[in-house]
């Protein structure tokens, strides 16, 4: 597959986050890394994927850009955002992006996100100690 397909099948994968993800984009032996999370393999993504569908309520990922950077590498700039399920209903939001490695076969092998905020700031919204930041 190349790149432009790729990034046509992630623009997809935004809108619909967290269901009807292409896990087939996505080689045996992806690396993911975010700041909560360090992992190898497309199984493990897909727990991953699955734990937030479950946990999350109403989460939703709202793609503001996606800049092809290189030949297989492009960067998706991004806010990820969810209810959190406790008796206070906290509001999150978390602007970040996302660096993408694509394979010569057109797979993704590396999925590295960061965020535009700290733990300790995501954390502060869950409690009511501050607000969200303001996305890229």
């Amino acid at each position: 597959m190349n790149i432009d397909a790729v990034c046509d099948r992630i623009r997809q994968d935004y809108a619909t986050f967290p269901a009807d993800q292409s896990y087939d984009l996505y080689a045996e032996d992806v690396y993911f890394r975010d700041p909560m999370n360090e992992f190898t393999g497309v199984e493990q993504y897909r727990e991953m994927i699955g734990f937030i569908a479950r946990w999350f309520q109403a989460p939703q990922l709202v793609l503001h850009r996606l800049d092809q950077t290189g030949p297989q590498t492009f960067e998706t700039h991004w806010t990820l955002s969810w209810t959190t399920p406790l008796p206070w209903r906290p509001q999150i939001a978390i602007p970040g992006w996302t660096e993408y490695r694509l394979n010569d076969a057109g797979q993704i092998v590396s999925h590295l996100d960061y965020w535009h905020c700290s733990r300790w700031a995501v954390l502060g919204q869950v409690f009511g100690l501050c607000q969200p930041p303001s996305p890229d």
